[in-house]
């Protein structure tokens, strides 16, 4: 078999068949329609459209975003979710569990979001749709689901440790030590945090600039620096507060923490969203980033197209940098599971542009620069057929004719 295409069907997550580009397209309308009736406070509905997006391609952070966004508006962000939700939400972790263990992973997701329905903060719920995206191959997903997790209780000892353990596969070795001292912290007689910590901490200096290792935090104490946390965006007071009408107390803080005030001023301005959101790329906070792009998406309603394609060009470089790391520890230390991570990485971030191009040629059809960039990333994930239709509708460029048909042939 040819060595790209071994690649690539690897980066496949494992019993889900890929989408099509119809099916991509038929998802995307049904994901707008369900941001519309979010931004109406049909939350309900809302909640039905973006469960079918997210139980059809599990893989997608953007909605699974919208999932989480919709139904924290819902119950108005009080970490509780509905009435009564304890005893009606065991019987859907029951029925993850039972389609985890025949193999149907869109039932499962299915099951998951319906438990999240009811109390999008239940952490035996999170953990139990992690642990799908951890059999899909999905540690992007599965990572997105845990930090929803430690929203509601920063310290869960079994949440930190599958987090540590997802963000080590990922090559975010300085974030993993982060969630391995929260675990060391609840448990000393823990053996196995304490032996991580010392691992990962030889890993710390193989990137300059190293990693924010609060990135995963909601105690800034967690690391050695303290900075001011994304969280606090959505803090409602408090001895902590900075008193945004002192001019002196102002002058003060850093460029992070003044736009922070101003959002909590002002949260309908979303100039501030893309100014926190630039501070977070510019320092490889690519995390932080997400969750600001995520909430100015929000509160724009969904329409600011701006939004939507900053917060993909995120996702583009965090995969991209991600995989620089690995590169880099494999460098120093060629090690098997070293290669293994590269192969990893370069196939997860092929995939994540392909969802990218996939979004944006299906808003900008006509554009034979995205139709070409999409057809490049069909072909290295080992999808000719679906490549073809791609490449040929990038003809229309005549720059890149000549190599088109190169790629053609």
């Amino acid at each position: 078999m040819d060595p790209d295409r071994r690649a690539a069907e690897s980066a496949q997550p494992r019993g889900l068949a890929p989408l099509t580009p119809a099916s991509r397209q038929r998802l995307q309308k049904v994901f707008e329609h369900g941001q519309r009736c979010a931004e109406k406070k049909d939350y309900d509905y809302a909640n039905q459209l973006f469960t079918q997006c997210v139980a059809e391609d599990p893989a997608s952070l953007v909605y699974l975003q919208s999932f989480f966004a919709n139904l924290q508006q819902k119950y108005g962000d009080n970490k509780k979710g509905a009435k009564l939700a304890g005893l009606k939400i065991k019987s859907h972790r029951s029925a993850v569990n039972r389609a985890a263990g025949k193999g149907n992973w869109e039932a499962a997701v299915q099951a998951g979001c319906a438990a999240l329905a009811l109390n999008p903060w239940d952490i035996p719920s999170l953990l139990a749709v992690a642990s799908v995206c951890e059999e899909l191959r999905l540690d992007e997903c599965r990572l997105f689901f845990l930090r929803q997790a430690m929203a509601g209780d920063a310290k869960h000892v079994e949440v930190n440790r599958q987090a540590a353990l997802t963000l080590e596969r990922m090559g975010q070795f300085d974030q993993a030590i982060a969630c391995w001292r929260r675990v060391d912290q609840a448990q000393p007689q823990d053996e196995e945090a304490r032996k991580a910590i010392a691992r990962l901490s030889v890993e710390k200096t193989i990137h300059e600039g190293g990693y924010d290792s609060g990135l995963l935090s909601a105690n800034p104490t967690d690391s050695d620096e303290p900075n001011l946390s994304v969280a606090r965006l959505s803090k409602a007071g408090g001895s902590e507060d900075v008193d945004e009408n002192t001019d002196s107390a102002h002058q003060n803080l850093s460029p992070e923490a003044r736009v922070i005030a101003a959002i909590r001023s002002d949260p309908a301005n979303l100039e501030h969203y893309i100014q926190l959101a630039d501070i977070c790329i510019h320092e490889s906070r690519f995390i932080d980033a997400e969750d600001v792009l995520g909430r100015g998406l929000s509160v724009s309603g969904g329409g600011d197209l701006r939004f939507r394609e900053k917060l993909e060009d995120v996702q583009v470089r965090r995969a991209q940098y991600q995989l620089a790391v690995a590169e880099q520890r494999h460098s120093q230390a060629p090690t098997e599971e070293a290669e293994r991570l590269i192969t990893q990485l370069r196939n997860q971030a092929n995939q994540v542009e392909l969802e990218v191009y996939a979004a944006r040629s299906g808003r900008e059809p006509g554009n034979p620069r995205l139709q070409y960039e999409l057809g490049l990333r069909l072909k290295r994930a080992g999808k000719p057929k679906d490549a073809i239709p791609a490449l040929e509708a990038a003809k229309a460029d005549p720059k890149r004719r000549g190599i088109v048909l190169l790629e053609l042939g």
